[in-house]
């Protein structure tokens, strides 16, 4: 019988021949950690009486989450984590380095075919590299730390299907809020998703990063796309060699498969308060914003940026309406400066700040008051996300966000323009 590419990951990290179903060792090949989860961690790893970590260079500690601190009891915890990541000599990310996903890939600890587990559920993101990665609990983390394993129970698979060619001004975070809104946010509990078809392939890494990182909002543990040349290309183009890490085989088995053809689809809207309310903007649209967000482990990346810029050059953001702007990592900031993207966005009127996960974090950058409406391409709106349970979020892609920034509503951007 054939293997899915979860099975052949967890077949290699734990030396048998594992299937779904299986309870399995594996060794673990990267694991990271940030700020908003640091105190539990440690805790848990000098309750097991934690001296050293079995391998501190698979191991990355990130300060992002509310970065820079916003009140003393915050930064006891980053001074905590700090200190345990210099003890050990860990991967350390400071303040302003950006968002630990972000990070993991650019750093080259995440690699097709490895096993990646990371203290936030949207470690998942990895899996667009072809890496099996994974969210875990605070004590599970502090075990990896301590042994370099942990017991998986290998995962059944949903593969989904994206075929077609996406329509002017629609983008990956259209085809996954079209996917989560199919699927709902229970449909791939404790599932591996594999994202395929012609419409995958032509997409970029940036745009699969999209689809990987939001497999958690259908419950599933990971979101997988099989590698292959424009993988191990951006890769090199961050400074890393990999090779080609798995792929499915014709005969392996699946929970389920799924078909999307996204030739006509239209820019989505996640509705408040699930990801999963998932309507064309069509359907929304003329809904007054107080706030835009562009940012966060979803679409902070360069792509992302450059697709807002080109409809917020020689446009000013609506009187009234104010609009955050965090790129994805310090990389990423650097490269948007030599392209005047951050002229563009300063020009329009908007804020920009240090790289990190600002407003999705809800933990000190753009709070929302009661009654404000956000528009934002992170991946989560639940109620309170962002401040005061009485404001709304509503979830898009980077175009449809710097449309409604323009009109101060929310917007379908191919009003504005027709390709980007």
């Amino acid at each position: 019988m054939g293997k899915t590419i979860s099975e052949k990951i967890f077949s290699r990290a734990s030396g048998k021949d594992a299937y779904k179903g299986d309870i399995v060792i594996a060794n673990v090949d990267g694991a990271m950690m940030h700020d908003g989860m640091a105190k539990l961690v440690l805790d848990a790893f000098h309750e097991m009486g934690g001296k050293q970590l079995w391998d501190p260079s698979k191991v990355a500690a990130v300060i992002d989450h509310v970065a820079p601190s916003a009140n003393e009891a915050i930064s006891v915890v980053q001074k905590n984590l700090r200190e345990f990541a210099l003890k050990h000599g860990v991967n350390f990310f400071e303040v302003g380095s950006g968002v630990c996903h972000q990070l993991m890939i650019e750093s080259g600890l995440v690699f097709p075919g490895g096993l990646v587990v990371g203290s936030d559920s949207h470690t998942c993101t990895y899996g667009a590299v072809g890496a099996f990665a994974t969210g875990i609990g605070s004590t599970e983390m502090a075990a990896v730390f301590l042994s370099g394993k942990l017991w998986f129970k290998v995962p059944e698979t949903l593969k989904i299907s994206v075929e077609g060619k996406l329509p002017p001004m629609v983008f990956p975070k259209d085809v996954i809020l079209k996917i989560v809104g199919t699927v709902k946010a229970d449909g791939a509990n404790y599932k591996a998703i594999e994202y395929c078809g012609s419409t995958v392939r032509e997409m970029d890494v940036e745009g699969r990063l999209t689809l990987s990182n939001m497999a958690i909002e259908m419950g599933a543990k990971t979101g997988l796309i099989e590698p292959d040349r424009k993988t191990l290309a951006y890769l090199r183009s961050l400074g890393h060699t990999a090779q080609m890490g798995y792929k499915s085989d014709e005969d392996a088995e699946y929970f389920q498969k799924l078909f999307l053809d996204v030739s006509d689809l239209e820019p989505q809207v996640a509705c408040p308060d699930l990801v999963d309310n998932v309507k064309p903007v069509s359907e929304v649209e003329g809904k007054e914003v107080n706030q835009v967000f562009l940012g966060s482990c979803t679409n902070g990346r360069l792509s992302d940026l450059r697709v807002a810029a080109k409809i917020l050059r020689g446009n000013k953001v609506k009187r009234g309406v104010r609009v955050i702007v965090t790129p994805a990592s310090r990389m990423v900031y650097m490269q948007a400066l030599k392209e005047g993207l951050i002229e563009i966005f300063l020009d329009a009127g908007c804020a920009v700040c240090n790289p990190g996960c600002g407003p999705c974090a809800g933990g000190h950058q753009g709070i929302l008051a009661s009654g404000e409406v956000c528009v934002s391409t992170s991946n989560r709106n639940f109620k309170a996300r962002m401040g005061s349970a009485e404001s709304q979020i509503f979830l898009v892609s980077p175009a449809t966000a710097a449309a409604s920034a323009v009109e101060g509503k929310l917007t379908d951007p191919r009003r504005l323009l027709k390709e980007a």
